[in-house]
Parts: structure tokens; sequence; C-alpha cells
């Protein structure tokens, strides 16, 4: 899943950043109102992490233009705790507001929540689980199963797992694969998708007698139950 991080706070940035990554989600991050705007509208996030104190534009003027375009879950980022700042930013269309000094892991419980909640970029609502044969993914508990057996899954192998879960039945080129997964900036010459999969597979199906992910050749990935 790919999170946009819009705060002036360079710090604080990074901080988000690394700590989003490490979760498993792709970031980008803008430092001002006028590029944060830009990467919004012109790119496809699931969720936005959207600070009201920005240069060029403030948050909320972003969030009014972003409204009139898309219905992205936004999560409001401010130093004040004034209640009329909170109305201002609810009724201006953000879907939640986290006031400033908070935990990392408070600010990630209020990401999954509101990715949980949907409503984004033509995603609908968010299950808490996906399933596909015996194969069962809890993405409240970012774990997987198969058979009833636990898979000791990487937070890359897992997102990877949950995107082609998602889209199954449809064949997924390494490029998507990368730009989802990974960083945008992908590397169309090194063989990191495929390394990735190969990897899944050892887990995902080797141990089991159907196998679920499937190459195309010329095209990229597919998962779906075949009968053998």
């Amino acid at each position: 899943m790919r999170v946009l991080v819009i705060d002036d706070e360079v710090r604080l940035a990074d901080y988000l950043r690394k700590g989003l990554s490490e979760s498993g989600y792709v970031v980008d991050v803008a430092h001002d109102g006028i590029d944060g705007l830009h990467f919004a509208v012109e790119g496809v996030y699931d969720l936005i992490v959207l600070d009201v104190m920005l240069p060029g534009r403030d948050g909320f003027e972003v969030l009014a233009e972003l409204r009139k375009r898309r219905r992205t879950p936004v999560l409001m980022l401010t130093a004040r705790d004034a209640v009329e700042d909170k109305v201002k930013g609810l009724t201006t269309g953000a879907d939640d507001y986290l006031v400033k000094p908070f935990s990392f892991s408070e600010l990630l419980a209020r990401v999954q929540a509101l990715l949980r909640r949907g409503g984004g970029y033509g995603e609908g609502r968010l299950p808490d689980s996906l399933r596909l044969a015996d194969l069962e993914v809890d993405l409240l508990r970012r774990k997987a199963t198969r058979g009833g057996k636990r898979l000791d899954l990487t937070p890359r192998e897992f997102n990877l797992l949950v995107l082609l879960l998602r889209r199954r039945n449809e064949v997924l080129s390494r490029t998507l694969i990368a730009e989802q997964v990974w960083d945008i900036n992908f590397d169309s010459d090194t063989n990191v998708v495929d390394v990735a999969v190969r990897r899944l597979r050892a887990k995902l199906d080797e141990p089991f007698g159907t196998k679920l992910i499937h190459t195309v050749r010329g095209m990229g990935y597919v998962m779906e139950e075949r009968s053998e």
C-alpha cells in the first residue's frame, strides 16, 4: 500500500517515512503544500498523512482542493489542539485528526484503522482478511496461514502477497508490482521482483500440493487457484 506524507518538518517526515516503511508501506514525502497537492492529485495513494501548517498552501487548502477530485483517506496532523481547527479539518474532508506530539504507535493505529475503513481511490472498504483456497491473510494482525500453518513472511513478502491476493486472477506486470511493493523509482534492469516472488513461493507454494502463484511468460505473475 502507498502512503503520501505531506509535512514541512523534515526530521518528522523522515521519521514517518522510516516507520511506515518498516511497517510495510511504500511512502512518498512532500515538504510543502504545492508539491503535496500535486503528488496527491497525480499519484495513486491508499492514504495521505497531511500537516496543517505548510508553506505554499496550508493543509486545509490542500485538503479542500483534493476533495474536489479524490476521496483518498486523509489523516491530518497539527500542533494545534483548538476545537475549531479540528472542526475545520473534519468539515473540509479529513477522515481523522492527530495532534502533535504523538507516538508513532498511535499514528500507525490510526493509519490502519483508516485503511480498513476504506473510501480511498477505487478501493472501497478494505476487508479484515483475504482468502484463497486454504490460504488466509489477516490484514489486522499482518499474518498469513496456509492449511492452518503460519507462514513466516518478511514485511515486504507480506505486502507482495497481499497485492497478489487482492488482485487475484489478474496478471500483474513486474513494473506494477515494483511500483506497489517497492519505491516508484524502480530500476527495471534488476531482478528484485523475480527474487521476491521466488522467496515467497518457497514459503507459500513449495510445502503444499496446490500452487497459487503462477508465472505468465513475458507478462508477469498471477495468483489464482488452478485445477492441476
